[in-house]
């Protein structure tokens, strides 16, 4: 105890557990109980481990970072950084670090997490040995990669394939070495493994199973050679290690704590080790004989260790290791007893070859429980299937009926409804229906209010759709209205107005408030159905029943900046510009004064025109052969690619060729929110297509096309839609997908979100485009040709009409600037003072 009665307590790791356990005492309002030091060996604090491959496509530490010290402070908790415990006393009940210091504990949490596992191969030492645990760990691979070509993986695991999409990212030729007959054996049956191998391949990351690594040497063509028992070889340039995780445990095992005889620290459900004093939880713990390496049993770990700590009831009894996983684009889901060896179990199996997808399920022998299951390629069905497994939901009389296809085309699900209160809606953070209940009954009246009070869904995020179907439900129960309109001024949802404009052929909006809405419209619908009539119409957004609702960008068709001024982005189709249209944007750019930057689109964006300037530089730019890139709108911005096979000696196709026919194609296409392409010429993906919402790779039989991706504030990975397409059907799938993304996304939703709210996801979508399967593809290829059609460049359009020309004033009444506007001068260009 200290001198304030406080039990000291000291928690020896700072890794996603470790921080829960100081969340969870901070949420029940314990801290005060405790003196609390944290010993952390790395240099920062916690961080999100789970979404650590993100880290190669654009999250940064901080990002990632799941606490900061300010907040540790204000909870009142001492936190040594960089700080290694090398030795615990049990009897005087100290610690000692590796400066020496020496600090007492009534209680001790050891969540000391687990280390990678490298083989003892031959020759391994004379590699860098590179694993991917830490972010450090990543920075060494980023260092690597560096002056290397090809990268090889050991071990096809989950962290594998996490670990071989990094490589990829950071543009290597990827090859991953298993020595199991299978990728992801732990998770996967053997048919589930070579769909995801097959899938894996083509997507250019190649895979080799079965490989036992006896020898690593010397290279001939690369800097290392792997040599395997079968007496073939791999030759590589790096060596990323991924052969699975062992418990941290050394502590334990220098101060006598029980540990198993294949690692791990002994603990009882109470999360207590064998000394009553000490608790460990996480990575680093053995249960009932078993290591979890997920991070959702060590979350209850740690809730259970608070209980213990506190006085309250509640036990570990172990957890859900079931997993949904999108690997390299590709949907991985396992569930339960995934490989069939219950007693007595059925296994149902369906395979779709043309659709690359794979469905298992394991049932009981009288058929009326799920006791696991198997999906790759297509996720949809994974939370169905896991209710039914978690909460012994009685299975339909046909069972099969859960993996086959339906006529409507969408998967079974369990309503809301059919959910029992213990059914657990997020696995990560342990938050049950009951959960959710009574945060709504304690007041949560949206989504967002249920999040904040449970957490649900603040882990992977793999939950999300359940838990707002589960919420809708319990509101609507409750009698609260779900109200999905668009607005007060409109009874209809987006989807609904757009209908409305397209059948009834309304091409304003007061026609369209006159005849389905009251008022006189708000900041929210007059720039959507803005849009929507510049989807269906395409008419010039600055005539004069138009421009009005316009936001501000749109209404002077140039991004406003924090000074007040605007920024001026003319299309570089595909990046692709001559040396005489570069030097007009240069003269430009210094006869009016502007801060110039190349942007991530591959254009070159010019800041600090004010108003009145507008058009007087639109009209240099025009004469020089530029015309708007749209940059202002919620429309086709950029489709950014790499030289492809015109100069790169990797190049598969012409990838600034296609590039720049489809930024034509679609430029002035007005959506829900911003659209951005890309089109990579061969697997080394530079023009980073895949996280685009429309990506195109090329391949050696024709173009992979990838839908539905972002980066942004929250990254995702497009979706694998089709592959070794021709041109022709490549741009007919494009087509549709665009259009019919218009006709039925909300308000301001990228392509992401509205794929991951589609009813039916990524396969219903295909159905739709590839299949017809709504019958209305015809009229998709229609509407879009009719935007291509009608097709004029707003600036042109706007400096040759003086009408509209006469808008474009900083003042009415005076045709100069504005002087009080102040820049300052920094690397040799003007920016804001």
């Amino acid at each position: 105890m200290n001198n304030f009665g406080r039990k000291k307590l000291v928690v020896i790791g700072n890794g996603m557990v470790g921080h829960h356990l100081l969340e969870t005492l901070a949420d029940q309002q314990q801290l005060s109980s405790f003196d609390i030091t944290v010993f952390a060996e790395e240099p920062r604090l916690a961080y999100d481990r789970v979404h650590l491959s993100s880290y190669f496509s654009g999250s940064t530490a901080d990002d990632l970072s799941l606490g900061c010290l300010d907040q540790y402070q204000q909870w009142g908790i001492t936190v040594q950084l960089n700080e290694q415990v090398t030795g615990i006393d049990t009897e005087a009940q100290e610690i000692i670090s590796a400066s020496g210091a020496v600090t007492h504990y009534d209680k001790l949490i050891l969540a000391t997490g687990s280390y990678p596992f490298t083989p003892p191969i031959s020759g391994k030492n004379d590699t860098n040995s590179l694993v991917y645990r830490t972010i450090e760990d990543l920075e060494r691979i980023k260092s690597a990669a560096t002056d290397s070509r090809v990268g090889a993986v050991i071990g096809g695991g989950l962290l594998g394939l996490e670990a071989a999409k990094a490589l990829r990212d950071l543009g290597l030729e990827t090859h991953v070495v298993e020595f199991a007959p299978r990728l992801m054996a732990i998770q996967l049956d053997e048919d589930g493994g070579n769909l995801l191998k097959e899938k894996i391949t083509a997507l250019g990351v190649q895979v080799h199973t079965g490989k036992n690594t006896q020898s690593i040497g010397p290279g001939e063509q690369h800097k290392y050679r792997l040599n395997f028992a079968d007496n073939s070889a791999l030759e590589t340039d790096l060596i990323l290690f991924s052969a699975g995780i062992r418990p941290r445990d050394e502590l334990a095992r220098s101060c006598g704590l029980a540990v198993g005889e294949r690692g791990g620290i002994v603990i009882d459900s109470n999360c207590l080790t064998s000394d009553p004093n000490i608790y460990a939880i996480g990575e680093c713990a053995l249960w009932n004989g078993r290591i979890f390496g997920l991070v959702a049993p060590g979350y209850k770990m740690a809730k259970v260790t608070v209980a213990h700590l506190t006085n309250q009831n509640d036990q570990f009894i172990g957890a859900d290791m079931s997993t949904k996983l999108k690997l390299l684009g590709v949907d991985v889901g396992s569930i339960g007893d995934a490989h069939g060896h219950s007693d007595g179990c059925i296994n149902y199996r369906y395979l779709d070859e043309a659709a690359q997808s794979y469905r298992r399920i394991v049932v009981s022998a009288d058929k009326k429980r799920l006791l696991g299951a198997v999906l790759v390629g297509d996720n949809s069905r994974y939370d169905t299937l896991l209710q039914y497994a978690l909460n012994g939901i009685e299975l339909p009389a046909q069972p099969e009926s859960l993996i086959l296809p339906l006529a409507e085309g969408s998967a079974p699900t369990l309503g809301p409804g059919s959910l029992p209160d213990s059914a657990t809606l997020c696995s990560c953070l342990n938050v049950t229906k009951g959960d959710i209940q009574a945060a709504i009954d304690a007041g949560a009246m949206s989504l967002t209010d249920v999040k904040n009070t449970t957490k649900a869904s603040s882990g992977c995020g793999g939950c999300a759709a359940l838990l707002k179907s589960v919420v809708d439900h319990e509101l609507a129960q409750r009698g609260v209205e779900i109200n999905k309109d668009l607005c007060e001024h409109f009874s209809y949802t987006r989807q609904d107005l757009y209908n409305l404009v397209r059948v009834e052929n309304i091409h304003s909006f007061d026609e369209l408030i006159h005849k389905h809405g009251n008022g006189l419209g708000c900041d929210i619908c007059k720039p959507t159905v803005a849009s929507i009539l510049a989807s269906c119409w395409n008419e010039h957004i600055q005539i004069p029943r138009h421009v009005h609702l316009q936001d501000t960008n749109d209404t002077f068709m140039a991004n406003m900046q924090k000074n007040g001024t605007y920024s001026v982005v003319p299309r570089i189709a595909g990046g692709e510009i001559t040396p005489a249209k570069l030097k007009v944007l240069a003269e430009v750019a210094d006869k009016y004064q502007l801060y110039t930057k190349i942007t991530g689109g591959q254009r070159i964006d010019l800041f600090g025109a004010q108003l009145h300037q507008l058009p007087l530089i639109w009209e240099e730019l025009i004469a020089a052969g530029f015309e708007t890139g749209h940059a202002y709108g919620k429309a086709v911005r950029t489709v950014k690619s790499c030289v492809g096979s015109t100069w790169c000696r990797y190049g598969q196709q012409d990838s600034v060729g296609k590039a720049i026919d489809i930024e034509h194609r679609y430029k002035g296409l007005r959506a829900p929110h911003k659209l951005k392409f890309a089109v990579s010429g061969c697997t080394r993906e530079c023009a980073e297509a895949q996280s685009k919402d429309i990506g195109i790779i090329a391949t050696e039989n024709g173009w992979n096309l990838y839908v539905c991706g972002n980066g942004g504030m929250k990254p995702r990975h497009a979706d694998l839609f089709a592959t070794d397409l021709d041109d022709q059907t490549l741009i007919r799938y494009i087509d549709r997908i665009l259009m019919f993304y218009i006709k039925t996304a909300d308000r301001l939703q990228r392509t992401s979100t509205w794929l991951d709210n589609l009813e039916g996801g990524l396969s219903y979508l295909q159905k739709v485009v590839i299949d017809d399967s709504l019958g209305i593809c015809q009229s998709l290829e229609q509407q879009i040709q009719d935007t291509i059609d009608t097709y004029q460049c707003e600036w042109k359009s706007t400096v040759e009409n003086p009408e509209l020309r006469k808008r474009f004033r900083t003042f009415v009444n005076d045709p100069g600037g504005d002087n009080r506007i102040v820049m300052i001068e920094e690397r040799q260009q003007l920016r804001p003072a």
